[in-house]
């Protein structure tokens, strides 16, 4: 077999592991706050719930921790999913279509510390989650976010020794900075970076 059906075998086995462990691993994650807590946007954790079972659009793995939300060097590794309206904009054929993503769409970055290990189960050495970090959402709501093009922020944050999360910013101007920097790169795509990886 050649290196890269090789190569291709690999990478779709560890997008399955990443988006597997996206609705086991973090299920678990459930501190007795956690759906109570709010972004300092209004944005609850709790409009989300069920978001653990939503389907893998891509997974991604940083070079170093300049990519990530909470993860320290060496980089994380992190899974986006998305909810089914999100998921029928892609099957449409976002963002080839010209399209804006239609309200109540949600995109979720889940995201871990990155691992580089060689287990004894395997054959090879592997980038795999290590700690959970944290879930970062994007909700498509043009009435309720006029001000960042439709697009409503919020991040919460998991700490593994309390298991307990906690909601990122200060204030709602968070949301403006998550804003610039999709501003920035993808404006053209309805400020969304992720494509939906064929499977």
């Amino acid at each position: 077999m050649g290196s890269i059906d090789m190569n291709r075998q690999r990478t779709v086995a560890w997008a399955a592991a990443v988006a597997a462990l996206a609705v086991a691993g973090i299920a678990f994650a459930a501190g007795p706050d956690r759906w109570t807590l709010k972004a300092p946007n209004g944005i609850a954790q709790s409009e989300f719930k069920g978001y653990e079972a939503w389907q893998a659009i891509a997974p991604a793995i940083t070079a170093d921790a300049g990519g990530c939300g909470s993860a320290p060097e060496p980089g994380c590794v992190k899974v986006i999913v998305g909810n089914p309206t999100m998921i029928a904009a892609y099957k449409d054929g976002f963002p080839g279509n010209g399209k804006p993503v239609p309200d109540g769409a949600v995109l979720v970055k889940i995201e871990w510390e990155k691992k580089v290990k060689r287990p004894p189960e395997s054959a090879y050495e592997v980038t795999v989650p290590g700690t959970y970090r944290e879930a970062t959402f994007m909700l498509k709501d043009s009435k309720r976010f006029p001000e960042t093009n439709g697009w409503g922020y919020a991040s919460f944050k998991y700490d593994a020794k309390t298991d307990t999360f906690s909601a990122f910013g200060e204030n709602a101007d968070f949301a403006k900075t998550c804003h610039a920097c999709h501003t920035a790169f993808v404006k053209a795509r309805d400020y969304v970076y992720t494509d939906y990886q064929k499977r």
